[in-house]
């Protein structure tokens, strides 16, 4: 579920850096790196760490990103309260900026913008999380069933819905509204979202109050979505990507095959 572009960054770094293909989802490769981590034969055997937002190291560095936004906009709040919309799959982005909240930055409300795969803003309209397989969407790197930070953020607030729904509103995003946000900045602004930024944009004004003052963080360059954004800005410059240059190793969705790479 990765466009070319993004199948080119990481496919052609070539050295050290083995790119593995599964046959599968973000959720299925998830939970291979989990098993993986929990596998106490293969840690004797290797020393493995995950860069994405399972482990801690990749989040607590983000929360900077919130401060320096702060420091940003506090002059142009003029006694609004601040509002940060975030589009969400794994809700890693999210957590960081709770953490950056409880460490005291002034952030008024969170909003989680959501595609498709609706998993968290199901969970505070009803009260019951349930995982459910993801969906494919044009901001692909949302598309997560079952975002592993969710148990975070829960334990952040003590497992008190009420207190997490005063704190985050979540909006869920269609694929044709998507476009349409793509379509509206460039044509109002002159400026080009990503799919994953246009979620956020999009859910943003959806939630924000007029006593309220809002910012979203943008995700993504829009070159990596090429494909997509031609759907409504047809004069959108194709990248150049030789895959023939590239690497990967190719598995089925199997513990044993991804276990058996990572001794290799």
């Amino acid at each position: 579920k990765v466009s070319p572009f993004q199948e080119y960054q990481m496919t052609s770094l070539g050295a050290n850096i083995q790119a593995v293909e599964v046959e599968g989802t973000f959720d299925d490769c998830q939970a291979l790196v989990k098993q993986a981590l929990s596998d106490a034969s293969l840690k004797g055997e290797r020393v493995l760490s995950s860069a994405n937002s399972i482990n801690v190291a990749r989040f607590l560095p983000q929360m900077l990103y919130y401060f320096f936004a702060y420091k940003q906009v506090k002059d142009l709040l003029g006694g609004k309260d601040w509002v940060v919309a975030v589009p969400s799959g794994n809700f890693g982005n999210l957590t960081a900026g709770l953490y950056a909240h409880a460490m005291g930055l002034p952030v008024s409300k969170f909003v989680a913008a959501n595609n498709a795969n609706d998993t968290f803003a199901l969970y505070l309209q009803t009260g019951n999380y349930q995982a459910k397989p993801s969906v494919a969407t044009l901001s692909n790197a949302m598309d997560v069933g079952d975002p592993s930070n969710f148990v975070r953020i829960r334990e952040l607030f003590d497992n008190n819905l009420e207190a997490i729904r005063k704190m985050i509103t979540a909006v869920v995003i269609s694929d044709k509204e998507t476009l349409d946000e793509i379509a509206y900045l460039h044509n109002t602004l002159g400026y080009t979202l990503d799919p994953h930024s246009a979620v956020g944009h999009l859910a943003l004004q959806k939630a924000l109050l007029p006593s309220q003052y809002g910012t979203v963080l943008s995700t993504a360059s829009p070159k990596k979505f090429d494909e997509v954004i031609r759907q409504v800005i047809p004069s959108f410059p194709v990248p150049e990507v030789d895959l023939s240059t590239c690497h990967k190793k190719s598995i089925s969705n199997s513990y044993e095959a991804y276990k058996e790479i990572l001794l290799s």
